[in-house]
């Protein structure tokens, strides 16, 4: 396998509560489940909802994973090990810098995508995603030293647009008929974007909503992470 392909397969980030780990086919059982057959509820993403389906899934992941053009994870819970859904980067762009360019040569991406993210119902609305964006950010802007990420979703997907928008992603536009939608449509896809100058604040406004989410949960005896609590681990 190449270099890169192995170093891609070994990326694990964690947080306080959900670990991103490599994507692979001990985790098909636990994605059907995760989805337990909410067909309505990811209407407008491709999420596999049989055991079958997530076997196709997963293989089509590891594809592009070795083909260098995408790193998908499966979400953990931290607490119990579960389980709760998927994400990746995909869509890695190497772009050609000339030769006396400090970044010719570059292995790292140089702008990337964050997409393929769904959770299972019971961790909507909780600070598994947030956590998640936070630790996926991080890696792109402080470790691939990225100058962009990008998000798309279908247009009609009001709630994943306004999470974006919370986080701090930028609205670029809407490209029309961009691709063929979960229900087997042309998507408009809603464009939104994070450029490295912008990474600081939108750090800020993760950690502060995963603050939200803490003393939400608990008043009295949650512990708050700490800004710097954030592990990046290659095992």
């Amino acid at each position: 396998m190449h270099s890169e392909a192995m170093h891609f397969e070994n990326l694990v980030l964690q947080g306080k509560h959900v670990r991103l780990e490599p994507l692979g086919e001990s985790h098909i059982d636990g994605l059907a489940t995760a989805a337990g057959n909410e067909r309505e509820l990811y209407q407008w993403s491709p999420v596999p909802q049989e055991k079958f389906e997530a076997a196709k899934y997963v293989e089509t992941a590891l594809s592009w994973r070795n083909a260098l053009t995408a790193v998908p994870f499966a979400t953990v819970r931290m607490k119990d090990g579960v389980v709760i859904g998927s994400t990746r980067f995909w869509n890695l762009e190497h772009w050609s810098w000339p030769k006396g360019h400090p970044s010719h040569g570059r292995r790292e991406p140089d702008a990337c995508e964050i997409g393929y993210t769904w959770l299972t119902p019971s961790a909507i609305r909780t600070a598994a995603n947030t956590e998640a964006k936070l630790l996926m950010l991080t890696h792109a802007f402080e470790v691939w030293r990225v100058l962009r990420v990008c998000f798309h979703t279908d247009a009609r997907n009001a709630r994943s647009r306004a999470a974006l928008e919370r986080i701090g992603g930028q609205f670029e536009g809407i490209l029309r008929a961009r691709r063929m939608a979960a229900d087997y449509i042309p998507r408009d896809s809603v464009r939104f974007s994070i450029i490295a100058a912008e990474w600081p604040s939108v750090k800020q406004r993760l950690l502060h909503l995963l603050v939200g989410y803490f003393r939400l949960k608990s008043r009295f005896t949650c512990a708050i992470p700490e800004a710097g609590r954030i592990e990046r681990l290659h095992v």
